[in-house]
């Protein structure tokens, strides 16, 4: 029963990660990339470590895999940011799709 359900976790984690990877190359602008590079990517690694953890026989692998889950969620949300805040201040051009531009009553000082 593991078995079914861990490799149906892993190969739907692989599926997303694949999509992520299309959204990178058809999206427009930085912002709609960045969101496929954070959302289904991190979603897909959850399901591949969670599938894997699933036929580890020992705690030590099991909690080296949930490390790996724990600095993904803490560092994909914040280079993300980075990236787009960075972007932004750039002046790097959005698509007409990418609504509305919240930050554009915002001064320098209020960076």
């Amino acid at each position: 029963m593991f078995e079914v359900l861990s490799g149906t976790m892993m190969l739907t984690g692989g599926v997303l990660a694949v999509i992520a990877g299309a959204g990178l190359q058809r999206f427009e602008d930085v912002f709609a990339r960045m969101h496929a590079a954070t959302k289904p990517a991190t979603l897909g690694l959850a399901l591949i470590v969670i599938g894997a953890a699933m036929r580890m026989p020992d705690a030590g692998s099991v909690a080296k895999l949930l490390l790996v889950l724990v600095l993904q969620f803490v560092t994909a949300p914040v280079g993300s940011h980075l990236v787009g805040r960075a972007s932004y201040w750039a002046g790097t051009e959005m698509s007409p799709h990418t609504t509305p531009d919240d930050l554009a009553a915002a001064g320098p000082d209020d960076r």
